[in-house]
């Protein structure tokens, strides 16, 4: 049984999201992203409670902008999916989850040292340029599922 429910199209919308914001990290830095996304849809707390789908979480406004920049910045976003990057996120979809990435809700690349907490949420862990973020403890119990 899938993490989440999903469609042909969500798994080609998440892996062009997952090229998008980790290419340069490879398929283990793309995986993670990948854990994000499908752990939002997941999360049925804080920003994220609304969110079930996997297009939900990719289009989301928050403060006036998309939550992922590679939405508003267009880039290699609105390039066709690969079928290597559709393995990956299906894999995400399906079961696959790893610290970092495991249960965190948000990364991103501070282009520094990764800050032991960001709006006030624990550091999960980093790798290469993106630091990942879990929900601090006791405000998110879904995420865990």
């Amino acid at each position: 049984m899938p993490r989440v429910k999903y469609t042909s199209s969500d798994v080609d919308l998440m892996a062009r999201m997952m090229r998008a914001e980790a290419e340069g990290e490879g398929q283990q830095g793309m995986l993670y992203v990948g854990n994000v996304i499908v752990n939002r849809a997941q999360a049925d707390c804080l920003d994220f409670v609304d969110l079930r789908t996997i297009p939900q979480v990719i289009y989301q406004v928050q403060g006036g902008n998309y939550s992922f920049e590679a939405v508003q910045k267009g880039n290699v976003f609105y390039h066709r999916a690969r079928s290597a990057e559709k393995r990956l996120a299906k894999r995400n979809l399906d079961y696959w989850r790893q610290q970092p990435g495991k249960y965190a809700l948000w990364y991103f690349n501070p282009y520094a040292p990764c800050p032991q907490t960001w709006y006030g949420q624990p550091f999960a862990g980093q790798y290469k340029n993106h630091c990942y973020y879990e929900p601090a403890a006791g405000t998110c119990a879904s995420v865990y599922r």
